[in-house]
Formats: structure tokens, sequence, C-alpha cells
């Protein structure tokens, strides 16, 4: 019983999660106990819910989770429920990142009925999660009506199932190490510094097969969005293959991927949700904030005013320096600006004169050596991505 009284010893400030604690078996002095109330969204699983309440609290911290090696095998027995790759078969790693912090489960390889042993041994007591018997549960259905079936035919089916989790958990690590490669011979830098959303360069995707071009993808689209299963992947071999002058689109759960310029580009569904209402700049020596669309500052001697911010209605027109007037429309499409960027750039006005694009030098009349509109986006924590 040693190795288990290792992984039980816990030192202070770590945390542990696990869905049958209640607060009452938390009152020791090394123990910390955090309830939080999780609203599980209709037609959603609970524990759904719990996963991503658990990533809105890990800060750096570990949660530890009580699951034994019976919980291994339910993803391998759950295949005919669903389609699952090999991620979804290995059922739960050792060790994961979990939102800034991580998650670390112990006692995979420990049976329910040692860890009970083990707790009996050491008058630990426990309070039974009650809805471990709850037979709507997929995982209680397992537990208590198929488990016993193997388990009366072959005693050692658990135990090989998983082993069989162990040996898909390992073809998946090799499968992630492959998709990180790819996914950084892709990560150039692109002609636009200032817009920091998650970007692949489509040429070297295009190099690969179509099974390892959906490997990268799910590797890279995994901590954005929930991913299709293998009948949706349609909407790639579009994207992927419209024409170069086109601006395809494939919708995902929780946002979109366009294609611009050879270079595709996730838009998180939070991207749409900005005021286009014009603001004054009345202080144009102070940084400006848009709602919802990021912060607005000059570098540089500030043009005379009245100033205010605007944003595309279409037919803004423009005076070029040495080139007379020109269409915004046609100045975007020289710049190259992606299309889905283009109604939230920030337009600069002098009184009814339009002055500036913001981070767009060439766009602008007298923008140049004595100033220059520059503007931040959102980042990924104000939830563009």
């Amino acid at each position: 019983m040693f190795t288990m009284a290792s992984r039980l010893r816990l030192t202070r400030g770590q945390l542990i999660v696990r869905r049958s604690v209640m607060p009452q078996v938390c009152r020791c002095e090394s123990c910390m106990c955090a309830c939080s109330r999780v609203q599980v969204l209709s037609g959603r699983p609970v524990m759904c819910a719990t996963r991503r309440s658990l990533r809105q609290l890990a800060q750096g911290s570990c949660y530890s989770l009580a699951s034994t090696v019976t919980i291994r095998p339910k993803p391998c027995c759950s295949v005919c429920c669903g389609a699952l790759g090999c991620g979804g078969l290995a059922a739960m790693p050792a060790q994961r990142p979990l939102g800034e912090g991580h998650l670390a489960r112990p006692l995979l390889d420990v049976s329910r009925a040692e860890l009970e042993v083990y707790a009996r041994g050491q008058q630990l007591s426990w309070i039974e999660d009650p809805s471990n018997s709850d037979p709507r549960f997929s995982r209680n259905y397992l537990r208590h009506q198929l488990f016993p079936l193997l388990t009366a035919r072959w005693p050692q089916a658990v135990n090989t199932l998983a082993r069989t989790a162990g040996h898909l958990a390992e073809a998946q690590g090799l499968l992630d190490e492959l998709a990180q490669l790819d996914v950084q011979a892709a990560q150039l830098p692109s002609e636009f510094p200032w817009l920091t959303l998650p970007s692949l360069v489509l040429a070297p995707l295009r190099d690969l097969s179509d099974a390892r071009q959906r490997n990268a993808l799910r590797y890279w689209l995994a901590p954005l969005t929930p991913l299709p299963d293998s009948e949706h992947w349609i909407g790639w071999n579009t994207l992927r293959d419209a024409k170069a002058d086109a601006q395809p689109v494939w919708r995902l759960a929780d946002g979109q991927l366009h294609r611009c310029n050879d270079r595709i580009w996730w838009v998180a569904a939070a991207w749409s949700e900005f005021s286009d209402t014009p603001l004054s700049w009345s202080r144009p020596q102070n940084p400006l904030q848009l709602p919802g669309n990021g912060q607005l500052y000059f570098s540089g001697h500030a043009p005379e005013g009245p100033l205010s911010i605007g944003y595309r209605q279409g037919g803004e027109v423009m005076e070029v320096p040495g080139r007379g007037r020109r269409d915004l429309k046609r100045l975007l499409n020289e710049s190259a600006v992606p299309g889905f960027i283009r109604g939230r750039l920030p337009l600069l006005y002098q009184g009814s004169r339009l002055l500036a694009v913001a981070n767009l030098a060439r766009a602008s009349i007298g923008q140049g050596d004595d100033w220059q509109l520059h503007w931040a986006p959102p980042t990924c924590d104000q939830g563009l991505s």
C-alpha cells in the first residue's frame, strides 16, 4: 500500500475535485473546498457543463480526480453510441492541461476495490455520489449492466480494455506529435502583425495527405472549438479547394474558419459582438476605447479636430496624396486586408472627411512621418479566440 499512500499524499495548497466529495468531508486543516454551481445547457451532457466550469476555475492550480481503472474502458465500450477517434477511445489521460492549470488522475491504474480496501484500512470516510446508481447515465449502465456480463465471461476484460485504452492513448500521442510538426510548419508570420487571431498558411497544409491535414487541423482547432465528426469534414475540402480569389467560410460550433489570401484564420463567434456606433474623439492625445473592438491611439502629433471614429457603410471615398480620389474598397483590396476584418477596421474622420484607416498607412491623408493611427484589436482574453 506504499504506492497508494504516496499517491494520496497531497501537499498543502493542492485542490482535489471529485463530484462525490461534499463540504463536510473537507474539514481538515490541509484541505480546501470550493463549491460551484454548474449550469447545464438543455440537451448537453452534465459532464460537459462540469468540464466547462473547471476550465473557468483553473488559474494555475492542479485539480486531482479520483478516477480508477474501471473508468478507462468506458469509451471503448461506448464506441457503439457514436464515432470516436483514438483520443476518444483512449479514455481519460493521467494528466492534461485544464484552462491555465492542470488536471491529474493519479489513480487510473488502481481498481475501485483496491481503493476501498486502502480507505477502510486507513479509516477514511467518503460519501457516495448519488448519481452513481442512476441507470440513466451511460457510465452507470456500463458499470452496472455491461461490465458484470463482460467480466463473468472474460474475468480480465476490464484490465484488457484498460490496456487497449493505454495503447490508443499512446497512438494519439504520436498523432499529436506529428500534428504539432505540421502546424508549426504552417504557422508563418502574416503580413498583418497587429491581427493576432490564430492563423495558418494554407500551402504547407496542401502538401500533406488528406488524413494528415485533418490530423493537423484537429490538433490546431481542439482548444478553439468542438470538432465535427468524420462525416462533416466536407466543409474543410470546400474551403481548401475554393478558387484563389474566393473567400470561403467553414462554420464550426464556436466560430468560423475563413480563407483569405492563401491563409486560414480562426474567427471566434464572439468576434461579431461589437458596436459600430460612431464615436467622437475629443482628446486624441489619449487612447480611445472602442466598445467591443479594442483600442485606438496615435503615435506622433495627432491631426487637428474635430475627430471621430466610424466604420464602413459602403461607398466611402478618400483623397490619397499623389493618387487623387480612391474608393476605400479598392484601397483595402490593394492592401489585401482579409474580408472578415474590414467591417471592424476603425475609420478616422476629420469632420465629414475620411482621413485614415487604422493600421493602413497607404489608406490615409497625411498619415506618415508626422502621425500614425494604430488599432489594437481585442485580445484572446476579451473573446476573439
